[in-house]
């Protein structure tokens, strides 16, 4: 994990962590992992700009149909902000996508500006579970 001051701020419930798809993501997730996906669509609309509905359908479309493990799932080595960069950029031209954590050595190399943003789910996919908004933002 990046900063465990930072990592520490979080806190994902592990109660009644049984799995279960929700009618916002499309993968089964625990109670935990869902707080946990939640936080990855938060760090999108505060670092990208756009809508949670977009974010929620970014992270359908990129990790649904994953097999994601109750609280802690393997994905918890990272913190949220490493997770959200993958729905919504391609990688550079060496495979990279930023960590997201602004003190890590590994994102001096990667320049942002330059990175391709991934199109958007096409409106009318299921990716779309939330209200909100299907139309601007992002590219395609």
């Amino acid at each position: 994990m990046a900063d465990g001051t930072r990592a520490a701020a979080y806190t994902w419930s592990t109660e009644g962590d049984a799995n279960a798809v929700t009618a916002e993501f499309h993968m089964k997730l625990g109670e935990g992992m869902l707080g946990y996906f939640r936080e990855i669509a938060d760090e999108m609309v505060g670092r990208f700009g756009i809508s949670r509905a977009e974010a929620v359908a970014r992270i359908n479309e990129r990790y649904g149909g994953t097999e994601i493990a109750p609280y802690p799932d393997l994905l918890c080595h990272e913190l949220p902000e490493f997770w959200a960069y993958s729905p919504y950029y391609y990688p550079d031209d060496a495979g990279r996508l930023p960590t997201g954590d602004a003190g890590a050595d590994a994102d001096a190399g990667i320049d942002v500006t330059r990175l391709r943003i991934r199109p958007r789910p096409p409106e009318g996919s299921p990716a779309w579970t939330l209200r909100g908004d299907v139309q601007g933002g992002g590219e395609g």
